[in-house]
């Protein structure tokens, strides 16, 4: 890393990790490690393992070693936060997306768990330099410069806490997927067993009957001399002299189907009620 720009607006996660080193006291040494980032003192930085490894050039020629760390979680640790994880799909297709969701605390913390240390304390730091304090401006400018790889890169935090991105992302997927495999599993056991005794039915010929019709069967055909056209009788369409001047052919159909309906439910009445014989 050659140039370190101070950002104006930071991801929340990364401003997060440098409020806890800008509340240190000792605000001239802080003001130091700024502007050995900025100016691209920290030759290098690498990760080993859930260790932070960086080479920092100071006032002699042999750069100083820094080294980093915080308290990993342990197996079943993380297995308990990817479980919390897999069971919100948001989790999962954020990090993938390079974000970290602004509620992801809420799955260490629930599993009694710290994603970002409490204190400088919980920060685990050397360096070679002969300065004794802790931390000194070498372990400063790392400390800035991890700010910019986790805006960069928000599994960098986690690979500090003892999981790589390749880890977590795998165990997501496990775990989703067998979530998956188990659903599927138990919608096919609710469904009803197919016998082999289940007759195939084929719909081409599934309308024919071939064999002859029952002698002893009457078929009752439909009247076509009387229909309930010729009981209800001719339609009054012609106008008369009454009407003529304020209703139309359509308003006299629908006043003579009115009338027709009354008298229907009328005689539908009565019928029920067998009155009338």
């Amino acid at each position: 890393m050659n140039t370190y720009t101070l950002q104006a607006s930071r991801e929340w996660w990364s401003q997060r990790w440098l409020d806890l080193l800008d509340s240190y006291r000792f605000k001239k040494r802080l003001e130091r490690a700024r502007i050995y980032a900025r100016q691209g003192n920290v030759l290098s930085i690498e990760f080993k393992s859930a260790k932070v490894l960086a080479r920092v050039q100071g006032s002699e020629e042999e750069p100083y070693k820094v080294s980093l760390s915080l308290d990993p979680f342990t197996d079943e640790q993380w297995g308990y936060v990817i479980e919390t994880m897999s069971q919100k799909a948001v989790f999962a297709a954020k990090l993938l997306a390079g974000e970290m969701p602004q509620n992801i605390e809420d799955v260490f913390t629930s599993n009694g768990l710290s994603l970002f240390p409490f204190t400088l304390s919980d920060v685990h730091s050397k360096c070679s330099c002969p300065d004794k304090a802790n931390p000194c401006k070498h372990v400063g400018a790392v400390y800035y410069q991890l700010g910019d790889r986790f805006s960069e890169d928000p599994f960098v935090l986690f690979q500090l806490r003892g999981r790589t991105k390749e880890q977590i992302i795998s165990d997501l997927r496990q775990l989703r997927r067998g979530k998956v495999e188990v659903k599927v599993t138990e919608t096919s056991e609710t469904q009803k067993p197919i016998t082999n005794n289940q007759i195939n039915i084929n719909l081409l010929s599934c309308w024919q009957y071939n064999e002859p019709l029952e002698s002893s069967l009457v078929v009752i055909a439909p009247s076509t001399s009387e229909t309930v056209l010729d009981i209800l009788g001719a339609i009054p369409l012609a106008k008369d002299e009454e009407n003529s001047a304020s209703l139309n052919s359509s308003d006299i159909v629908m006043k003579y189907l009115e009338t027709l309906y009354k008298e229907v439910s009328q005689k539908a009445m009565l019928a029920a009620m067998n009155v009338g014989g």
